[in-house]
């Protein structure tokens, strides 16, 4: 139920300032945020038509909406999933099931809440027919498909190979590229975090192990800035934090300095660039020692795409420390605010998971065994 909980608290503060830089953060809230604020637009209908949406005020966004749907898709199929999986079962929830939309105030179809990217995988899945697999070829390269896939490191606890590599493959009907390559780095790290007495150094080494090309080097570059600057102890701290991560990330983040403003080639294929959120989430864990509000605040004090990298943070840092370290007074009102039951989804995916590690476990026995007799049989020839 943690890292459900975790990444969802993150989700919702992060809303409320993403898309911002630090010092328009600071201006607007006059400080740093510390918890729940509001919208940064009082007239949030309208005052950004393509994004209509109510952020803030303890809504949480499509994160949290994708991540439920996603733990759905889980707890029918009480086993692993791949990218006909998504085909099956994630595309009809997105198109077929009206739900409450925080951020709209209605209830809507999932489809209605994504952006175009999200949209991609119902245009290629549901009405290109396109092979699972490669569907997310040609997409948008973004966060879209790492910020929904802690449930699949929760199906793999403890085995962060096994994680990256099913969101890799589940993945591939949404994201390319290092999209995709984040989707699979991130849910690593999740299975990583949940093993027990898993440290922060566990889950940096889990990602360094199974990632590649720019996502490699940009986490090796965030972990080599971050490695000695001390915990932030007060506000001018936690603002050379977020700068020193930013200056880590920047040489691999397509987007550009000015985020609502992106570069030519921001979100194209690349073997030398990564998505932003996930390196910078890791500086704030790694900088934080993994403690959770401290990564989390971070995040969405950071800005630019907030909501994904406190999602980020905010579940590695509730898989290591479990669902204690999520302050109840900011779930309790999110939960209020979003109209949302987390902690339910949270206990459902819980559920799905321990059915599927009790089968790998029955197979893992089946295959030692199978092993055993093959050695034996060599032995006797």
């Amino acid at each position: 139920m943690a890292v459900i909980t975790g990444a969802a608290v993150g989700d919702a503060l992060g809303g409320a300032t993403e898309g911002w830089t630090p010092e328009q953060i600071e201006e607007r809230h006059g400080g740093r945020v510390r918890g729940i604020v509001g919208p940064w637009y009082e007239d949030w209908r309208t005052a950004r038509p393509i994004a209509p949406y109510h952020k803030g005020d303890g809504h949480i966004t499509d994160d949290t909406l994708m991540t439920r749907a996603l733990v759905e898709v889980y707890a029918k199929r009480r086993t692993h999933l791949d990218a006909y999986a998504v085909a099956e079962d994630f595309v009809p929830l997105m198109i077929g099931e009206p739900t409450w939309i925080p951020e709209l105030e209605s209830e809507a179809l999932l489809l209605q809440r994504v952006f175009l990217a999200e949209k991609w995988i119902v245009a290629r899945l549901h009405y290109g027919h396109v092979d699972p697999r490669e569907a997310g070829v040609g997409n948008v390269v973004n966060c879209g498909a790492a910020m929904y896939v802690p449930p699949v490191g929760l199906a793999n606890p403890g085995d962060p190979d096994a994680a990256y590599a099913e969101a890799i493959d589940l993945t591939g009907a949404h994201q390319s590229s290092y999209g995709r390559e984040a989707a699979g780095v991130f849910a690593a790290m999740v299975a990583a975090a949940v093993a027990p007495g898993a440290s922060v150094e566990d889950v940096l080494a889990a990602a360094l192990a199974v990632a590649h090309d720019g996502t490699a080097a940009a986490l090796h570059a965030v972990a080599d800035a971050v490695r000695d600057v001390p915990v932030p102890t007060d506000d001018d701290a936690e603002r050379a934090l977020a700068r020193v991560v930013r200056d880590a990330v920047a040489p691999f983040d397509s987007v550009g300095p000015e985020y609502r403003q992106m570069s030519m080639d921001a979100r194209r294929p690349s073997r030398t660039k990564a998505i932003e959120e996930l390196p910078a989430a890791l500086g704030f864990v790694l900088g934080h020692r993994g403690d959770y509000r401290g990564a989390v605040l971070g995040a969405v004090n950071y800005g630019r795409d907030a909501d994904s990298i406190a999602v980020m943070a905010g579940a590695v840092c509730a898989g290591l420390g479990g669902s204690e370290v999520v302050p109840s007074e900011w779930l309790d009102e999110i939960e209020r605010a979003s109209r949302m039951d987390i902690r339910a989804t949270g206990r459902l995916m819980a559920d799905a998971a321990a059915d599927i590690v009790r089968a790998d476990r029955e197979r893992t026995r089946a295959r030692l065994a199978a092993l055993e007799s093959l050695s034996e049989a060599e032995g006797v020839r």
